[in-house]
């Protein structure tokens, strides 16, 4: 079942259209908190989000940025600003289709439909993890905190998504030196400590203090 999430502050509008789709067995969700659109975004990790232009404390033109900056998934806008000019800049700003307000459902269906399989016929979901602000893009391998993106080693993008997707549990060093090398034989110990420091390091560079935690004697954590 495929997850959309609808960016709409006319809530009549935002419920018609749940309700539509939702016959069609998607999973759909609305905004109603328009100040934290990408921590919902985060949590909801939809494979499709409906967008309209005009929003309060920030249009959509912004919030499709700041989706680009974390996430590939699928933007069309909806919106009665139909000018060239809006749809260039939508165009422009990463979105993938237009449908103009007002608009008839079962062309909006259709449309849904036709991007949902063109996105994904030949590949996977795209997935994220987050954990304290900090999101690691599982499509392209990049960690983003603060609206900046932190480039990854091989090595560190290994050590991130194996730790955050166990968070709050300990990860031993025989396990994380498995998942690196795909062995814990011939490998200097020592090895694993220094990758740990340098992505310790890097972290602590972008503003990620103690990200990532020492159990002494048990392996290593995010919490």
């Amino acid at each position: 079942m495929y997850k959309i999430m609808i960016i709409e502050d006319d809530i009549t509008i935002a419920r018609t259209i749940k309700d539509h789709l939702s016959k069609w067995d998607y999973d759909v969700i609305y905004v109603t908190d328009f100040k934290n659109i990408i921590e919902q975004l985060i949590q909801f990790e939809p494979q499709l989000v409906l967008l309209d232009v005009m929003l309060p404390f920030f249009n959509g033109f912004h919030w499709c940025s700041e989706i680009r900056k974390i996430s590939k998934v699928p933007v069309i806008f909806i919106s009665s600003a139909s000018d060239n000019m809006n749809i260039v800049m939508a165009i422009n700003m990463g979105g993938d289709d237009f449908i103009v307000k007002p608009f008839d459902l079962h062309v909006l269906t259709a449309k849904v439909g036709a991007l949902l399989r063109r996105t994904y016929s030949f590949q996977g979901q795209v997935n994220i993890i987050e954990h304290n602000g900090a999101v690691l893009n599982l499509s392209d391998a990049t960690l983003t905190y603060q609206n900046k993106k932190i480039e990854l080693t091989k090595n560190d993008y290994k050590i991130l998504q194996l730790l955050m997707e166990n968070n709050g549990k300990v990860v031993s060093r025989e396990e994380i030196m498995q998942h690196l090398w795909e062995s814990d034989n011939f490998v200097d110990d020592n090895t694993l400590t220094v990758n740990i420091t340098r992505l310790r390091k890097k972290l602590a560079e972008a503003g990620l203090d103690n990200f990532i935690k020492t159990k002494k004697g048990l392996g290593y954590l995010v919490e």
